[in-house]
C-alpha cells in the first residue's frame, strides 16, 4: 500500500552538538528558519540522561518543525554563564534569534511534547498519531492486513511507539498468530510494557490464549440449565462467547457469576472480568457500563 504517514523523518541536522564558537550559526541564525531548542547538559548530570533522549526523540518526531542543539556545559562554561545557566538540565527555546521559552530540570514526555507544540504552533495530532488512529479504525472494521501495514509503517518511523506496538500485537492476535504476538510483547523493555495500550494488548493476548480451546457453548449452557450455580461452566461460557465476538454477552455471564457468588474460587469471575476491561480498554463503552454495574453489585 502507499505510505500514509508521509515523510516524518527529521532532517539530518535536526539534532546536533554545538559549542560556543558555533552557537551563533547553530542557534541564533538557524532559529530564523525554525525554532531551535538548546539543551545544556553534562555527562555527570543524572536528570540530563533522562531528559536528553526524551527531548531528542520528541524533536525527531516533529519532522523538521524544530531543531535541537546540545551544549556540554563543562566544555562551554563561558556560554553557560552568558545565558545564566545555574542548574542543569536547562533548556532554552529560540525563535528569530531570541530566547522565547525554556525550563529547568527533566520533564515527562507529555510536557516535552506540549513545549514543542507551543514553539511550532501545532496543537493538533501529529502525523504518527493520525496514522495510529487510521490503523485502529482499520483494525476495528476487520481490515487486519491494512491495519498491520499501517502499524508497521509507524514502527519503522518510531520503533518505540506504544500504541503502534499494541496495534500490531492486536493484528497478530486477530490472525491467530498468538505465539508471534507473545514473542513481540516479551521482547519489549520494561517502560514499553507499562504503556497502557501495550498492557491492553497483553490482556487481549491472555484472553485469546484462554479461549483457544473453549468448550462447546451448547454443552456449557446445558450444564447451567442443570445447575445455575455451576460457576466454572458460566466462566467457560463467557470465554466461548468472547471467542465468538459476543463481548456484551461474555460480560453478562461474568456479572451473573459474580452476583451469584462473588467469592467463588478466589473471585475468579471478578478477576476474569477485570481482564476483559483491560483488553477492551478503560474508555471502551462496554467497559464503562460494565464497571458501573459491577460497582453497584459489589457495594449494594
Amino acid at each position: 500500500m502507499e505510505p500514509i504517514i508521509g515523510d516524518v523523518s527529521a532532517p539530518a541536522d535536526a539534532v546536533k552538538d554545538s559549542d560556543t564558537a558555533n552557537f551563533a550559526a547553530d542557534v541564533l541564525e538557524a532559529s530564523r528558519e525554525v525554532p531551535v531548542i538548546v539543551d545544556f547538559w553534562a555527562p555527570w548530570c543524572g536528570p540530563c540522561k533522562t531528559l536528553g533522549p526524551a527531548i531528542e526523540k520528541a524533536v525527531k518526531a516533529a519532522g523538521g518543525k524544530v531543531k535541537l542543539v546540545k551544549i556540554n556545559v563543562d566544555e562551554n562554561q563561558q556560554l553557560a554563564q552568558q545565558l545564566r545557566v545555574q542548574s542543569i538540565p536547562a533548556v532554552f527555546a529560540f525563535r528569530d534569534g531570541q530566547p522565547v521559552d525554556g525550563f529547568v530540570g527533566a520533564l515527562p514526555d507529555s510536557q516535552i511534547k506540549t513545549f514543542i507544540q507551543r514553539l511550532t504552533g501545532d496543537s493538533g495530532p501529529s502525523a504518527i498519531e493520525q496514522a495510529v488512529e487510521q490503523g485502529n479504525t482499520a483494525l476495528e472494521s476487520g481490515d487486519v492486513d491494512t491495519a498491520a501495514e499501517i502499524f508497521g509503517q509507524i514502527l519503522r518511523a518510531d520503533p518505540e511507539n506504544g500504541p503502534a506496538i499494541a496495534g500490531l500485537a492486536h493484528c497478530l492476535i486477530e490472525n491467530g498468530e498468538t505465539d508471534e504476538a507473545q514473542q513481540m510483547l516479551d521482547g519489549l523493555d520494561a517502560k514499553l510494557r507499562e504503556h497502557p495500550a501495550v498492557q491492553s494488548a497483553g490482556a487481549a493476548l491472555n484472553l485469546a490464549q484462554q479461549t483457544a480451546d473453549v468448550g462447546d457453548t451448547a454443552e456449557l449452557r446445558a450444564r447451567l440449565e442443570r445447575d445455575g450455580n455451576d460457576h466454572e461452566a458460566r466462566i467457560e461460557l463467557s470465554k466461548a462467547l468472547l471467542a465468538a465476538g459476543q463481548r456484551e454477552a461474555a460480560v453478562d455471564e461474568l456479572l451473573e457469576a459474580i452476583g451469584r457468588d462473588r467469592n467463588w474460587n478466589d473471585e475468579a469471575a471478578r478477576k476474569q472480568l477485570l481482564t476483559l476491561f483491560e483488553a477492551f480498554g478503560h474508555t471502551d463503552e462496554l467497559t464503562v457500563s460494565a464497571r458501573r454495574r459491577l460497582s453497584a453489585m459489589l457495594f449494594s
